[in-house]
């Protein structure tokens, strides 16, 4: 194999696992939106955390488990707008329209909540069998709130 064939392998390897790992983000917001819980358990690793969450999310499956337990009744939808990724990185910019019923506490008397939401996720495991390990999530959650009448006193 010359240098120049080596090069050209090494990269495309890598363009298809960029492309791998972008799906693999794509996929666990769909997974999200439907709320297959055993599915995203399956795209994560044993030692998966996130931050921007729930605090004190234990790792892994069970951290993905008590996320959906904090929901409660939930309709919801992801439009990706960009996913940009580079080595282990896959940046996820998406808006979420959902009904639930309340959110942190203020109910939502019927009304549908839209929001922009980023998500980073580092990627572990294998070329062949990408896994997601951790998740860092960014969410105009107070822009949520405000839509559902919460009022800011000073």
């Amino acid at each position: 194999m010359t240098a120049a064939s080596m090069t050209t392998a090494s990269v495309t390897s890598s363009a298809a696992a960029v492309a791998a790992n972008k799906q693999l983000a794509i996929r666990f917001l769909e997974l999200v939106a439907a709320h297959d819980i055993d599915a995203l358990c399956a795209l994560v690793t044993p030692t998966w955390t996130m931050t921007g969450g729930p605090p004190g999310l234990p790792a892994g499956p069970e951290g993905i488990r008590i996320l959906f337990g904090t929901f409660g009744k939930i309709e919801q939808e992801w439009a990706a707008q960009d996913v940009i990724a580079e080595g282990d990185r896959v940046v996820v910019r998406a808006v979420n329209t959902c009904d639930q019923e309340t959110f942190l506490g203020v109910p939502s008397n019927g009304r549908t909540q839209v929001f922009t939401a980023t998500f980073v996720h580092r990627i572990a495991g294998t070329p062949d069998r990408p896994l997601i390990d951790q998740t860092w999530r960014n969410a105009d959650d107070l822009g949520r709130l405000l839509q559902l009448g919460a009022k800011i006193v000073a």
